[in-house]
């Protein structure tokens, strides 16, 4: 097990990556897509750290790949950068799509909780509701939540066959599908802990999962 280091924070890691490599990690201006399978190159450069651990690595770099100025960097950079600024892999079309996608669910959520909230019930829709003879409401009610199961299995039906991926298969570097939320995005496997395994999504996210949640591309 990894023992407790001196940095606690989150922040405090990010402030170590910024300083010990200013020419890939940026602040606020400047930055760029990190090269994938950066996390190695991180933690052999920190091989007997006493300051950072290996998991707060992980965790800075998570926090690091899901900020919005960096899932911008993702579409407007034609290469990633290494831990010494130079330059590695292009930035496939598929990353930048993927980048898009997760700035536009991101910044949809943060709308959604700053927009107010609006009283759910409003004088036209009490007036409607007592038009309806007794009992219609909650029956119509009923059979509208009824219909409505039907269509969201439809939904996951059309959305295609996926294999699980072997337990055979579940090995550092393989390319995979994993599974977040409702959506499968394309990884590759970092590394591998007994029931855990972590991965590295094509923004170049850190994500850690269980086996069951992978699979073949």
């Amino acid at each position: 097990m990894e023992t407790t280091n001196k940095l606690k924070d989150i922040n405090e890691v990010l402030e170590f990556l910024f300083k010990e490599f200013p020419n890939c990690f940026k602040k606020k201006d400047g930055i760029k897509p990190l090269k994938v399978g950066i996390f190695k190159d991180v933690a052999e450069r920190i091989e007997g750290s006493e300051v950072v651990s290996k998991t707060q690595v992980r965790q800075a770099l998570r926090k690091y790949t899901s900020n919005w100025r960096y899932l911008e960097a993702v579409t407007k950079n034609e290469f990633r950068v290494d831990l010494d600024g130079n330059d590695a892999e292009k930035v496939e079309q598929e990353h930048i799509e993927h980048a898009q996608k997760a700035l536009e669910e991101s910044r949809a959520k943060m709308a959604k909780r700053k927009k107010p909230q609006r009283p759910r019930q409003q004088d036209g829709d009490t007036k409607s509701y007592k038009k309806k003879p007794h009992g219609q409401s909650r029956s119509n009610d009923k059979g509208a939540r009824v219909n409505k199961k039907p269509a969201a299995q439809q939904v996951k039906r059309s959305s295609g066959k996926v294999e699980p991926l072997p337990a055979s298969e579940v090995k550092v570097n393989n390319k995979v599908k994993v599974k977040l939320g409702q959506a499968l995005v394309n990884a590759t496997i970092t590394e591998v802990n007994k029931d855990e395994v972590h991965v590295e999504l094509v923004t170049g996210m850190q994500v850690k999962t269980k086996a069951d949640s992978l699979f073949i591309v």
